[in-house]
């Protein structure tokens, strides 16, 4: 069934279609007439093996790469994004496995990394603004910090993704992308990382949500998108399908 009669009915129009998209490195196609549609408010599991062509996705989303072929539309309007500071530009935002995030740098100079506040004729850093910002931001969300001024570096695995998560709630106003996010967290990190993304979800962002760990996409998604070997298997509804079903079109086995 198409990506499209799988997605809810809306009046509005998706905050993001992917339709037709195809992807190719050489000789080799990394994604083949993929279609996606997305809505606000709405979680939207992306998995497959790895090689499957997820990270493609995100990255043509995020305007890093460019598709062969195919096109997207946001808020229904055809948009091509040059580069990713055109995609965050269009309030879409990214949290990779990486995170990139900038060890050397305080918790706050990560909120606002490339978006920094000056003030002033000689235009300084606003440093007590982006802190006073970042504090309220990390206190609201729940990201257990020593200070927004320790050094990302200083920070654990988990506190480094609640940043990460925290700076793409503070810049997203359309669709926020999740690649892995808590694939090397513990138990209860991984709790409060998923506890941010249903109030992502509760502000009424879109959420492309990309994770091997299928019980945490049957807690999060409304819906599951299957890739295998850069072809589009299927969408389901997330609480009109199975585990085993969703393995099954992972490895093309019945």
């Amino acid at each position: 069934m198409p990506a499209a009669a799988q997605r809810p009915e809306h009046s509005q129009p998706p905050v993001l279609a992917l339709e037709g998209i195809h992807k190719t490195f050489g000789g080799v196609v990394a994604l083949q007439s993929f279609d996606l549609e997305i809505e606000a408010g709405e979680v939207v599991a992306l998995v497959g093996d790895n090689g499957a062509g997820k990270s493609t996705v995100v990255k043509i989303i995020a305007g890093m790469l460019h598709p062969t072929s195919g096109r997207l539309r946001l808020d229904g309007a055809d948009i091509t994004f040059a580069d990713p500071s055109e995609s965050q530009a269009r309030g879409i935002q990214v949290v990779y496995q990486d995170l990139a995030l900038a060890d050397g740098q305080p918790v706050y100079m990560n909120m606002f990394l490339g978006r920094e506040r000056v003030i002033g004729p000689l235009r300084r850093l606003d440093r007590r603004g982006m802190i006073a910002e970042t504090a309220e931001l990390v206190q609201a969300l729940d990201v257990r910090i020593p200070s927004v001024r320790a050094r990302v570096r200083d920070l654990s695995g988990g506190q480094r993704q609640g940043v990460a998560i925290a700076r793409a709630t503070h810049w997203a106003r359309k669709l926020v992308l999740m690649d892995e996010p808590t694939a090397a967290l513990g138990v209860a990190e991984t709790a409060r990382v998923e506890a941010n993304i249903r109030s992502l979800k509760e502000r009424n962002l879109a959420i492309l949500l990309i994770s091997h760990s299928l019980d945490q996409v049957f807690r999060l998604s409304d819906r599951i998108c299957v890739l295998r070997r850069g072809v589009q298997v299927g969408v389901r509804r997330t609480n009109a399908t199975s585990n085993n079903e969703i393995v099954s079109m992972i490895t093309g086995l019945s």
